[in-house]
């Protein structure tokens, strides 16, 4: 069923971000595929685009892995669950290195076709990342 054909390949796409492996990402992302990145005006395209993400991420907390939690695919479409750790040992949206842990939830929407992603709606936890840092006060 294409539903799992997807989940299966939605696995594979966690490892490439926990890799950053351009090859995985030639295999998974369409070079059309449209990311949608909250704060940004502009969404990013193909692999390219995924890999300037993942580097950005990597840039502010270079040991980040995320685990995927759970899963729902119906049709074109997965909905994921993914937990982001890592260390902010560099800068992060201006925000200089703090040598703290973070534990972040994602929420991500993708549509696939033929086996690629087409398409991501992401949705961190920006403000909980942000207080885990301390560059926002909490509550």
């Amino acid at each position: 069923m294409l539903f799992e054909t997807n989940k299966n390949q939605m696995r594979r796409f966690t490892d490439f971000i926990n890799t950053a492996s351009e090859k995985l990402a030639e295999e998974l992302i369409a070079p059309a595929a449209i990311f949608n990145v909250p704060g940004q005006v502009e969404p990013m395209r193909g692999p390219a685009g995924y890999l300037a993400i993942i580097g950005m991420m990597r840039g502010g907390f270079p040991d980040i892995q995320c685990t995927l939690e759970e899963m729902v695919a119906e049709g074109d479409k997965v909905a994921a669950r993914f937990i982001m750790r890592g260390t902010h040992l560099g800068t992060f949206h201006g925000f200089p290195p703090t040598t703290k842990t973070i534990q972040v939830q994602a929420m991500n929407f993708y549509r696939f076709s033929g086996g690629q992603i087409i398409e991501e709606f992401g949705q961190p936890d920006m403000l909980g990342l942000l207080q885990q840092i301390g560059a926002v006060p909490t509550a």
